[in-house]
């Protein structure tokens, strides 16, 4: 899961910004596709092109992982798995101190 999270998080955040400047720069009602108007609501044209460029820098995450040496994965998937996460408890408890009773 976590590999799925380390290319699917940087491209959503990519395409974010890239809708962004995309959209300051052009008006959905002024797109034409195949030398035809796009006739979709502005959130249609939108969630549509947010969904394609998430795809497209999907692609870029996917291609910038499978070309990651096996050593820095390696090293990688070993930092984290002995990272912390106050989040979710460790299956290793450690003993706890226990308090002599009166």
């Amino acid at each position: 899961m976590k590999h799925v999270i380390w290319v699917m998080w940087p491209a959503f955040i990519a395409a974010g910004i890239a809708e962004v400047i995309f959209f300051t720069m052009i008006d959905p009602r002024q797109l034409y596709l195949f030398g035809q108007q796009v006739e979709w609501s502005a959130i249609a044209t939108y969630s549509t092109g947010f969904l394609l460029f998430w795809l497209v820098c999907i692609g870029s995450s996917l291609m910038t992982y499978f070309m990651m040496p096996h050593g820095v994965k390696t090293v990688l998937i070993k930092a984290v798995s002995e990272r912390h996460n106050p989040v979710r408890p460790s299956s290793r408890r450690e003993p706890s101190a226990t308090l002599p009773s009166d």
